[in-house]
C-alpha cells in the first residue's frame, strides 16, 4: 500500500473507532501538505471540534490507571 493509500486506510479505522464511541470528528483527514513532503510521511489532521465531542473521547478512553 502506498502512503496515501495507508494514511486513508488509518483514519477509515480511526473513523470507525470513533462512530462505535458515539464521537464524530467532522475535519478527520490527511495533512495535504505533509502530503507534498517525501521526508515524513503523511500525517492526519484530526481538526478542531467541539466541547461536547472532547468529552464524549475523553469518555471512549480508558479510566486512569486501568490501563490497556
Amino acid at each position: 500500500m502506498d502512503r496515501l493509500g495507508d494514511a486513508e486506510a488509518a483514519i477509515a479505522e480511526l473513523r470507525g473507532a470513533l462512530a462505535r464511541a458515539g464521537v464524530a470528528l467532522p475535519s478527520l483527514g490527511i495533512d495535504p501538505l505533509s502530503y507534498a513532503e517525501d521526508e515524513h510521511g503523511v500525517l492526519v489532521d484530526l481538526g478542531r471540534c467541539s466541547v461536547e465531542t472532547v468529552r464524549r473521547m475523553t469518555a471512549a478512553l480508558p479510566a486512569e490507571g486501568t490501563g490497556r
